[in-house]
């Protein structure tokens, strides 16, 4: 018998996040392109980012129609600049890419006008949903200035800077709205929902 589960979350009614959430006023839209195999994953993090972020839509799968990454969200919308949050990828002769373009600077001065495109998966799948995917090999890249270690400790990570999708978005939004002291409550989410999982875990593993 399927478990019930929350509306809002779409987790297991016994594991809603919901309590964790922050909503957080912001600028620059976030499109999460969610691989499937975290759709349904209990330490994911996207989900809570959305809820957390009105301005912000999640697609799941692995490959995906490139008008998503431009088309406007709503009818009065101005058209927004995409730019891909993701590291810089070395050279795979194996799994070749288009060079991604560079970042034009007068971007960042109208962070109302961006659309920041997100990879939630673990890194490997991340570099097969790019790799899958031209038109994202193409967006200008964000990288992270000053990354934190990651807080993320109930998930592993296989370096210091490797972040939750949240903390990621968290860091990228600091960075293209510095002004913006609403970001915080990100920070204030992610703790909460590893308080949850945490007590989670040991309510299941003391029974």
């Amino acid at each position: 018998m399927k478990r019930p589960a929350c509306a809002r979350c779409l987790r297991p009614a016994t594991a809603c996040l919901c309590a964790a959430v922050r909503p957080v006023a912001h600028a620059v839209q976030v499109l999460v392109l969610m691989h499937p195999q975290e759709a349904g994953h209990a330490k994911n993090t996207g989900r809570l980012l959305h809820l957390c972020l009105p301005g912000s839509r999640v697609i799941v799968g692995e490959a995906f129609d490139p008008a998503v990454l431009a088309q406007p969200w709503h009818a009065a919308d101005p058209p927004r600049h995409a730019l891909l949050l993701y590291p810089p990828t070395p050279p795979d002769a194996q799994h070749p890419m288009h060079p991604a373009p560079a970042l034009p600077l007068e971007w960042l001065a109208e962070p109302a006008r961006l659309r920041l495109v997100v990879l939630d998966g673990t890194w490997r799948k991340s570099r097969r949903m790019l790799w899958a995917n031209p038109a994202l090999q193409r967006l200008p890249r964000l990288a992270l200035d000053d990354v934190p270690p990651s807080r993320y400790a109930i998930r592993k990570a296989h370096a210091p800077h490797q972040l939750s999708t949240l903390e990621a978005v968290e860091c990228a939004l600091r960075q293209l709205e510095p002004g913006n002291a609403a970001i915080a409550a990100l920070g204030e989410a992610m703790q909460a929902f590893m308080e949850m999982q945490r007590g989670y875990f040991f309510k299941n593993h003391s029974c």
